[in-house]
């Protein structure tokens, strides 16, 4: 008789279809068990708090609490949380926030079951897990500057078609500050004007489209 105990998973993910195609997956599967699921951050963190499972897997984008947000939430409650994204975004900055933020492994939805699987028995026991797309990808985040607070946030009025005077109104800040901000957001970007800035901050996933 196998007397050894289940690796306990609390799925995370707002698409119910995803969370349960994700539990047969596991369930089905020798010495794994799903033992909770949440459909945002914030039922993330409590069924965390209430199943103290080995590891859980955590969707990028959710309602309430976005999947960066609820992992840093949890690790602070619990430092030695062992934590996954799944996620369909592969920006480098999606990545970037999510390690830094304690993620043990990034996955894609797209990622094969037996792939999967494995990710989630070498977190068990204290491994990393980054496919080599998503490890390629860190490094290209690496190459580049990071941006400011405030670089973020003129960058991210940038798409909206503002000027430099409207980014300053809306900022508080002087039209000639925004400029200087522009100019530095530019460089780290390695680009030469707003159209190719705000092209490539999408594409990192820097800035989104309402």
């Amino acid at each position: 008789m196998d007397t050894e105990q289940p690796i306990r998973i609390v799925i995370a993910d707002d698409h119910p279809v995803v969370r349960q195609g994700l539990a047969a997956i596991i369930n089905s599967e020798r010495g794994m068990t799903v033992v909770a699921q949440a459909k945002n951050g914030r039922e993330a963190v409590e069924r965390f708090r209430q199943e103290r499972p080995h590891v859980a897997l955590v969707d990028l984008k959710m309602p309430e609490m976005g999947g960066v947000e609820t992992i840093t939430t949890i690790r602070e409650e619990f430092p030695w949380a062992v934590l996954v994204v799944l996620t369909t975004y592969d920006h480098d900055e999606d990545i970037y926030r999510s390690l830094r933020a304690g993620a043990k492994a990034y996955l894609l939805k797209e990622t094969p079951a037996a792939e999967l699987l494995e990710a989630i028995r070498a977190v068990h026991v204290g491994q990393r897990h980054l496919p080599s797309e998503i490890a390629e990808k860190l490094a290209e985040h690496v190459m580049y500057p990071d941006l400011t607070e405030r670089e973020l946030e003129v960058l991210r009025l940038m798409p909206k078609g503002k000027t430099n005077r409207e980014i300053g109104l809306d900022l508080s800040i002087t039209e000639g500050t925004v400029k200087a901000h522009v100019n530095n957001i530019l460089s780290k970007l390695g680009v030469s004007d707003r159209t190719q800035a705000v092209t490539t901050a999408l594409k990192r996933g820097l800035v989104q489209l309402d």
